[in-house]
């Protein structure tokens, strides 16, 4: 090995241990931090734009996971071929890093979940809410969720504003938010319209805002 090449190897040993004596820091003064999971080729330049608009509604920092493929074992064909939200949420908390509080995924299949009403059972028409397709899904709280892209892409120029708006939906579960009866507020329920969405600020009304300060 020559002495250039020993030079490289320990220049990057000390930058890896920097980073991880920095990375230590903030987790020791309680920073919390949101790691972004993007499945197969989800576009590349659509989680820097998540990642920006997480960090300036919620003032948290985001890393962005290698890209995995969307776990099979959430595979569903009861009407389409979709992928199990619910299932994904329980797989990513399963493997989220130490390191991370909410891991958020990012898919452009289609993802779907079971809804129930306030008792707990399946909505009816049972053949229709068993298997309902959704924008996304987040536990709350928790530190789990997941963002689907295959529901949004109407065609027009809305698409990306509606993927921002239902990250910061999401996220907002895990960190504790309900839905909110301001229909302004990006924690609105979205009521199985895309006009709900397009409806909403891309922003926690000040009410939601003084819940997650406190």
């Amino acid at each position: 090995m020559n002495l250039l090449s020993r030079k490289n190897i320990y220049f990057s040993l000390c930058i890896s241990l920097l980073a991880l004596l920095l990375f230590g820091c903030a987790q020791k003064a309680g920073e919390e931090i949101i790691a972004l999971q993007p499945y197969d080729s989800f576009d590349k330049k659509l989680i820097s734009e998540i990642a920006s608009s997480l960090t300036n509604e919620y003032g948290l920092p985001c890393i962005t996971l290698p890209s995995k493929p969307i776990p099979r074992e959430a595979f569903t064909q009861v009407k389409t071929p979709r992928y199990r939200a619910d299932k994904i949420i329980q797989i990513q908390k399963e493997n989220k890093p130490d390191s991370v509080s909410y891991t958020l995924g990012l898919t452009d299949k289609d993802i779907s979940t079971t809804k129930r009403d306030a008792d707990g059972n399946i909505k009816s028409p049972v053949e229709k809410y068993t298997d309902w397709g959704v924008f996304g899904l987040g536990l709350r709280p928790g530190s789990s969720c997941i963002v689907s892209t295959f529901r949004l892409k109407v065609p027009d120029d809305k698409f990306r504003e509606r993927v921002m708006k239902v990250c910061i939906h999401e996220i907002g579960h895990n960190l504790g938010l309900e839905h909110c009866e301001n229909i302004s507020c990006v924690m609105t329920d979205a009521a199985e319209s895309i006009r709900t969405i397009d409806g909403v600020k891309p922003t926690l009304c000040a009410a939601c805002r003084a819940r997650i300060n406190q």
